[in-house]
C-alpha cells in the first residue's frame, strides 16, 4: 500500500514538473567512496577535483600520475533503472586505463539476478585498456565487449560509457599527443524549407537512406572476426546465403526523407512533436533478425542498436519511439519492422555530421548463454541537405545548441496510442501468466469472501490452503520471480525526490497486479491477505513447517511476553532501512540483504555461501518456530502492517468468551497474533483462518459444545410429529449415539461385577 501510494503521488509530482532530475556533476560527492590503489594501482593520494565536467589528479609520492573522473559526468551512462551507473576510471596521461570502480548504480537485474561479483569483474577488465591507441588505430582492432548474458543493456552501457568517458577526458586534458578540437570553420545547418517526396529508389541512390544487408555467412564471418569460434558454429540457418537482416537508417529531420519516408501527414505530426532543434532518425529492416527485439517491452530500453557520433552514445527508449505501419515512398520494399526514433533531448547531437548506426547481434552458444557481435551501419547527410548558418548570437546560445524555449520534453513525442499498443504489447506477451495469477487472486477472493461456509469445513480448507501456498512458491515464486521486497516500498519512496517513471512498474504486469492486490487486501482484511497467502517465501516457511510436523519436528512456543517485545523488531528493521534509504538508496538496498527473498526466491540459493547460510538457517529456525522471519524480523511485513491500520472491515469473529476464560485459539493460532484476552493483532494476523475454523467447531470450541449440547437436549425432548425430516433422522441419529454409550458403559461394568 505504501508503495502503492508513493507510485501515485511520483507520478502527479512528475505530472506537475515538481520533480526534475538534476544534471550536477557527482565525482565530488562521490569521490570519497573511490579506492585510489584499486584503479591505480601505485598511487597514494587523489587530489581535488578540477574543471567542468571535473576531473580529479592521482598523486605518488606527490607527483601526479594520471586522472580519475567518473563517466557518468562526461556521457550519458544512464541504465535499464532509468538512472546512471558511476563508475570511478583511472587513466594515465598515454590514455592507458589504470583501473575502473563501480562506484553505485540501481540497475534491478543486478540488485536481484545477475551476480554483482560478474560484473565488478568485468569492469576489472578495462584495466590496461588504451583509448587513445584504439581511437587512433594504434591499437588495432577494438576491445571486444564480453556481454554477461541477461544483463545485456546494462554492460553495454558501461563499456560505452567507459570508452567515450575516457576518450573526452584525453582530448579535453590534451593527454597522449590529442588535442582538443578548435573551431571547423563556419557553423553548418539543415536546410528546412518545403521540399516534395522522392521515390524510394531516389533516397537509396543519393545516401538520404543508407542500408545493410547482411547474410547469415556475414553474422558468422563477424563473430569469427571477434574470436568468437563457438558463436560461429552455431548459426541459426544453415544456409550462409540466407537473409539475416536488410537494415535501412536515415535522418528522419531532414524535410525530403522525412516526408518521403513516413508521408506528409505523419512527418507534419512528427514535426509537432519534436519541436525546433530537435531530431529524428527512422530505420527499417526486414529478415530473420529484428533490430528492436524484446529488450525494449520488458524494461523500455531498445538494446539492439545504439547511435554514435564522436564520443556521444544515444540509446533509444520506448518514449523515443514510434512505430510506423509502412514505408510511405513508392518502391519501398515491404519491411517487417519501421520506426521512428526521436533523440533524446539534451544530447550534444549534430544532424550536419556523419555518425553511426551499431547494430548488436546475438546468438546462443548453448542452455542460456550467448554471444555477441556489433556490425556498423555508417551515415552521412547528403551534402545537398546542408547549409552554411549566419554567425551565432548571445541569444541562440552558439553553435550546436538547440532553442531552449522551444524544445519540448520528453512527454510531447509520446504519443498516447502509442503508449498505450506497447504497454499492452507487454501484457498479451505474458497473457497466459497473467491469467494464471488472476485465477490464483480470484480463487483467494471467493475463499475470503465465503470464509463463513469454507471454514466450516475444516479438512476442506486445510487442502484448499496448502495447495494454493504451494502454487504460490513454486509458480509464483520460483518459476515467475514475483516476490515483492521491502525495496519496491524503498524505491518508490525515494521516487518522490528523483525521476522516478511509472512506466516501468507498469511493464511488469504481474508486480502490478500483485501491488494492486496488496492495496485491495490491506482495505479489506489487511496485511495477512499477502503475508499469509501471496508471499512465496512465506509459503516456503509454511509448508517446511508444515513438513517438519509430519516428521515430528518439536514445536518451541515462544512466551507471550517476549513475543509481543519481538514483535516491534520488523518495525525497528524497516524503518532502518527506510531512513537510510533517505540517506543513500543503494545502502539501504544492500541492507535489504536481510530480507532472504532474493537468495531463496529468485537466486533458488545459487549464491555466495554468507547469503545460502543466513536463508538456510532462517528456514532452520523456521521448523521449530514457524514463521519465525515473518513474525520478527521481514521489513516488507511492517511496511504494510502501517497502511493497514486503514483497514475498513473486521471479518475475523469472535465469542465473549474467547480470551476469558478460553483460550484455545490462542494456543492454536501459528503465529500468536491472539492476545491472551482473545483479541486479535491484525498487525500480526497472516489470515491464516485457523482461529475461525476453530469458532464454528462444535467439538473443540466451548462456546459452540455448549449451543450443540443445548440444541441437542431441545431435539431428543421434542414429540417426532413436531420434526421435519432431516430433524427426525438427526433425533434417531442420537439415540442410537446414546444407546451404544450405554451399551459401552455397561460393558465396562459387567468385569467389575463379577469380581465382586
Amino acid at each position: 500500500m505504501t508503495a502503492v501510494f508513493g507510485l501515485v503521488l511520483a507520478v502527479a509530482l512528475q505530472l506537475t514538473g515538481i520533480v526534475t532530475p538534476t544534471q550536477a556533476a557527482e565525482l565530488p560527492r562521490l569521490l570519497h567512496k573511490v579506492e585510489v590503489s584499486s584503479i591505480f594501482p601505485g598511487a597514494d593520494r587523489i587530489g581535488k577535483p578540477q574543471g567542468e565536467p571535473p576531473v580529479a589528479p592521482v598523486y605518488t609520492d606527490g607527483e601526479q600520475v594520471g586522472y580519475v573522473f567518473l563517466n557518468s559526468d562526461f556521457v550519458n551512462s544512464v541504465g535499464y533503472s532509468g538512472k546512471p551507473i558511476h563508475i570511478a576510471v583511472g587513466m594515465a596521461p598515454d590514455g592507458e586505463i589504470q583501473g575502473a570502480q563501480l562506484i553505485e548504480h540501481h540497475e534491478p537485474i543486478v540488485l536481484i539476478g545477475i551476480p554483482e561479483e560478474d560484473m565488478l569483474a568485468f569492469i576489472d577488465d578495462y584495466a590496461g585498456h588504451n583509448v587513445v591507441a584504439e581511437a587512433t588505430g594504434e591499437a588495432g582492432d577494438a576491445r571486444e565487449v564480453d556481454i554477461i548474458s541477461g544483463a545485456t543493456v546494462t554492460v553495454m552501457v558501461i563499456d560505452d560509457s567507459i570508452r567515450r568517458a575516457a576518450l573526452k577526458v584525453a582530448r579535453t586534458r590534451g593527454l597522449a599527443g590529442m588535442e582538443q578540437a578548435g573551431d571547423a570553420g563556419p557553423a553548418r545547418r539543415l536546410k528546412m524549407e518545403e521540399a516534395k517526396s522522392v521515390d524510394w529508389t531516389t533516397l537509396t541512390g543519393d545516401g538520404s537512406i543508407r542500408r545493410l544487408t547482411l547474410s547469415v555467412g556475414d553474422v558468422t564471418r563477424a563473430f569469427e572476426s571477434a574470436g568468437k569460434r563457438e558463436a560461429a558454429l552455431r548459426p541459426r540457418e544453415d544456409d550462409p546465403n540466407a537473409l539475416f537482416i536488410d537494415l535501412y537508417a536515415g535522418l528522419a529531420s531532414v524535410p525530403t526523407i522525412g516526408k518521403s519516408v513516413l508521408g506528409p501527414r505523419e512527418y507534419k505530426q512528427m514535426q509537432s512533436r519534436l519541436g525546433e532543434g530537435r531530431h529524428a532518425v527512422v530505420i527499417g529492416a526486414r529478415g530473420a533478425y529484428s533490430f528492436k527485439g524484446s529488450g525494449y517491452v520488458r524494461g523500455g530500453v531498445f538494446d539492439r542498436i545504439r547511435l554514435i557520433q564522436g564520443e556521444t552514445t544515444i540509446r533509444f527508449r520506448d518514449v523515443d519511439h514510434k512505430r510506423l505501419r509502412e514505408v510511405a515512398a513508392p518502391g519501398a520494399p515491404d519491411l517487417d519492422e519501421v520506426g521512428v526514433f526521436r533523440i533524446p533531448e539534451g544530447v550534444n547531437f549534430d544532424p550536419t555530421e556523419p555518425w553511426t548506426l551499431e547494430l548488436l547481434v546475438q546468438r546462443n552458444i548453448g542452455g542460456r548463454q550467448k554471444d555477441f557481435t556489433t556490425i556498423d551501419l555508417g551515415y552521412a547527410p547528403p551534402p545537398k541537405y546542408i547549409e552554411t548558418a549566419p554567425p551565432p548570437t548571445a541569444e541562440s546560445g552558439g553553435r550546436g545548441q538547440p532553442s531552449e524555449t522551444a524544445a519540448p520534453g520528453l512527454a510531447s513525442f509520446e504519443d498516447p496510442s502509442e503508449r498505450d499498443v506497447l504497454w499492452q504489447r507487454v501484457w498479451r506477451n505474458r497473457v497466459v501468466d497473467i491469467g494464471i495469477l488472476l485465477g490464483m487472486l480470484g480463487v483467494l477472493t471467493l475463499m475470503f469472501f465465503f470464509q463463513d461456509q469454507l471454514v466450516r469445513r475444516p479438512k476442506l480448507t486445510a487442502w484448499l490452503r496448502y495447495g494454493f501456498l504451494t502454487a504460490v512458491l513454486f509458480w509464483l515464486g520460483f518459476y515467475a520471480n514475483a516476490q515483492l521486497s521491502v525495496i519496491n516500498v524503498l524505491t518508490f519512496s525515494n521516487a518522490l525526490v528523483t525521476d522516478f517513471s511509472w512506466t516501468y512498474f507498469l511493464m511488469d504486469p504481474l508486480v502490478f497486479i500483485l501491488w494492486f492486490a496488496v492495496a485491495a487486501g490491506l482495505l479489506f482484511w489487511g496485511r495477512g491477505a499477502f503475508c499469509g497467502w501471496l508471499c512465496p517465501f512465506g509459503a516456503l516457511q509454511e509448508l517446511t513447517n508444515h513438513i517438519g510436523r509430519r516428521f515430528g519436528i518439536p514445536q518451541v512456543r515462544v512466551p507471550w511476553g517476549l513475543n509481543e517485545r519481538l514483535w516491534p523488531v520488523k518495525y525497528i528493521i524497516f524503518l532502518g532501512l527506510f531512513g537510510m534509504s533517505l540517506y543513500s538508496l543503494s545502502w539501504a538496498e544492500r541492507l535489504a540483504e536481510v530480507e532472504p527473498f532474493k537468495t531463496a526466491i529468485i537466486l533458488n540459493f545459487m549464491r555466495a555461501w554468507p547469503f545460502v547460510a543466513f536463508a538456510a538457517g532462517l528456514i532452520v529456525i523456521n521448523l521449530f518456530v514457524e514463521r519465525f522471519f515473518c513474525r520478527y524480523m521481514c521489513p516488507l511485513g511492517a511496511a504494510l502492517a502501517i497502511p493497514a491500520r486503514i483497514r475498513m472491515f473486521d471479518w475475523l469473529k469472535r465469542h465473549k468468551e474467547c480470551g476469558n476464560p478460553c483460550q484455545i485459539c490462542a494456543h492454536d493460532c501459528p503465529v500468536d497474533a491472539i492476545h491472551p484476552t482473545g483479541e486479535i493483532n491484525v498487525n500480526e494476523c497472516i489470515y491464516c483462518l485457523e482461529c475461525q475454523k476453530l469458532y464454528y467447531d462444535d467439538q473443540r470450541c466451548p462456546h459452540m459444545i455448549q449451543r450443540r449440547i443445548k440444541r441437542e437436549k431441545r431435539l431428543v425432548n421434542t414429540s417426532d410429529e413436531m420434526l421435519s425430516a432431516e430433524q427426525l433422522a438427526e433425533k434417531r441419529r442420537l439415540e442410537s449415539r446414546e444407546k451404544l454409550k450405554k451399551q459401552r458403559q455397561e460393558k465396562r461394568r459387567q468385569p467389575a461385577d463379577v469380581e465382586a
